[in-house]
């Protein structure tokens, strides 16, 4: 029996010959026959129909194809080619002839598709009860839910019966059932992966999401799935800062923001209170880390807007046929919540728009010094017959943590970080704007190594990360010496491109400063001299990478940025000179500072 389904050990072994994509093909079905009452599946492929994909890996050098041999569930909103998609109504049921874009690139880099997993129903809801096909039972207690509406492609990544797993998120189908069954889950930011070839429940907010066993498999995943696509509306182009090589363990300082005390809500779980609250004790025990609390009002209100405002028009929309013509083949829950978007007014949805953007920038400029949100990714762990009794307002609390998301145009990742007393998986959720996807994962990738858990629901032992470390790429902390500083002429070069001051030193003590000709406004050139230098006063600001390119091409010759060495002995960005910009310049290294020498002038 295969204990460890991480990609890079399935790859090392495909290398070695000690396995095949066909036998772990054949053990996948055997061993989903001993979980039938998880309620996994909703077709899981049969030999003859995943023969297509295994048969064309012998076009498919393994060496030049990164996911070659590797199984993978699909969430059954997503089409793959010649197998039904149902979104968990059998009515709606249809036959794709082309699978998903997104799809259709994990099997183009050799991935082999296991089958179709079980969902709440036209992707609604947030604990995977709402199915005609079942509810889909956690990977580690089946009398708990997995949470939804991926509920399948979770249980069946942590049951070992796929390596990763394709899912979607609206309102967090892609979060909660990671924190439930011990997973990674990536929230990716809207239109960072395609759309096309997935039913939508919310088109305007959805986005495909992946369930992975590690952070490092969740990257590579990602770095695959991930792509413009023109035929889809809501597609965007990644930013370069946010590109595969931006993963990697993070190190550094980090500076987290976390819920005020008043504002937690865990819904009379002291179990998963103590597991949080334990979580940011060894945080905050951490050296470099820092917790700050920030208001969490604005994303509650958003997140109430998702299910209780316009956009369930959005999910009427995207099944009205069956809803206005076959009403009794939706889930009697699901039918419930999306019947009301019939009766949404325009003036309801501009009513909805225009207060979201009012929260959206509050909670958002509440981020702006942080390099993410921790909260955690779920508030208590419900059993089925729980959901069953009240799921209205038990899915509501599930969605605390996670509604907001989407609406904000966020990104997030679910992060194990423990299996509490009673062996219950409890996960937190780091998110912030879009775009930041590979901090959140590299952020991720740091926390993996400081909360171990096992792999998936099994006991063996995470496999140590093989990422490189990475500091914060969003930003560079720029050394000015002169004009820059703040207070002077040209500091609103750096505060207009949203720089903030990081800290006044000195620069080693092997540099030399010169009042240069020319001006106004006065400029300093500063030149490394390890024989006759000094410490030079100076200050550090930290700036949006994005806007240090139009930074350096306002500065005049015969200055430059290079790398400037301080005090604490390490290098970095700052102002240069060239050595032919001293002629006619005077030496004020004795003054220990441009302010200094500016005073000795009055």
């Amino acid at each position: 029996m295969i204990q460890n389904m991480t990609l890079k050990s399935l790859r090392d072994a495909f290398l070695k010959g000690s396995l095949t994509p066909q036998g772990i093909a054949e053990e996948i079905r055997e061993r989903s026959s001993l979980f039938s009452d998880r309620n996994i599946w909703i077709h899981l492929l049969t030999p003859e129909e995943q023969r297509v994909w295994l048969d064309g890996l012998r076009d498919k050098p393994i060496e030049t194809h990164p996911l070659w041999g590797i199984p993978f569930a699909i969430k059954d909103n997503i089409d793959l080619a010649g197998i039904p998609t149902t979104s968990a109504c059998p009515e709606f049921s249809y036959v794709p002839e082309q699978s998903a874009q997104v799809v259709q690139q994990l099997i183009d880099a050799g991935a082999v598709p296991v089958g179709k997993t079980n969902l709440d129903q036209f992707a609604t809801g947030l604990n995977g009860t709402r199915s005609p096909y079942g509810p889909c039972r956690n990977a580690f207690d089946p009398d708990y839910i997995s949470g939804g509406s991926s509920a399948g492609s979770a249980t069946a990544v942590a049951l070992g019966l796929s390596t990763f797993s394709l899912g979607s998120d609206t309102a967090g189908s892609g979060r909660v059932p990671a924190g439930f069954n011990n997973l990674i889950g990536v929230k990716p930011t809207i239109g960072m992966l395609s759309s096309t070839g997935m039913v939508p429940a919310c088109k305007s907010l959805d986005c495909m999401s992946i369930f992975a066993l590690t952070s490092d498999d969740a990257a590579a995943i990602l770095s695959i799935a991930e792509g413009y696509d023109e035929s889809d509306a809501y597609s965007r182009p990644n930013t370069f800062i946010n590109c595969e090589l931006s993963y990697g363990k993070r190190i550094g300082k980090l500076k987290i923001a976390v819920l005020t005390e008043s504002q937690l809500r865990f819904f009379g779980c002291t179990e998963y209170e103590q597991a949080y609250r334990t979580t940011l004790e060894t945080l905050s025990a951490e050296e470099g880390i820092e917790l700050i609390e920030i208001d969490f009002s604005p994303f509650d209100e958003a997140a109430l807007l998702l299910y209780e405002g316009p956009w369930v028009t959005e999910r009427y929309l995207a099944c009205q046929s069956i809803i206005d013509n076959q009403p009794e083949a939706v889930h009697p829950v699901v039918r419930s919540i999306i019947e009301k978007g019939k009766e949404i007014t325009a003036c309801e949805l501009f009513e909805a728009q225009y207060r979201l953007t009012h929260l959206k920038t509050i909670a958002l400029q509440s981020l702006k010094d942080v390099d993410c949100l921790l909260t955690p990714t779920a508030g208590r762990h419900f059993t089925i017959s729980e959901l069953l009794e009240e799921p209205i307002r038990h899915n509501s609390e599930l969605g605390y943590y996670t509604n907001f998301m989407n609406l904000f145009d966020m990104a997030a990742v679910s992060v194990p970080v423990c299996i509490t007393e009673s062996q219950k998986p409890f996960g937190i959720t780091l998110s912030n704007t879009k775009w930041t996807d590979r901090s959140l994962l590299s952020i991720a990738n740091r926390l993996e190594q400081l909360f171990p858990t096992p792999i998936g629901a099994g006991g063996q032992p995470k496999p140590h990360t093989s990422a490189k470390e990475i500091s914060d790429l969003s930003a560079v902390e720029l050394v000015v010496c002169g004009a820059h500083l703040e207070g002077l002429p040209l500091n609103w070069q750096l505060v207009r491109r949203g720089a903030t001051l990081v800290k006044s030193t000195h620069s080693a003590p092997c540099y030399k400063l010169f009042a240069l000709s020319g001006g106004p406004p006065m400029r300093p050139g500063m030149i490394r001299d390890e024989e006759h230098g000094a410490a030079i006063e100076v200050e550090v600001w930290r700036m949006p990478s994005s806007e240090l390119g139009g930074f350096l091409d306002g500065i005049p010759v015969p200055l430059g940025l290079g790398k400037v060495e301080l005090s604490d002995g390490l290098w970095y960005i700052g102002f240069i000179c060239e050595a032919s910009g001293l002629l006619g310049a005077k030496d004020i290294t004795a003054h220990g500072g441009w302010r200094a020498w500016l005073s000795s002038l009055s």
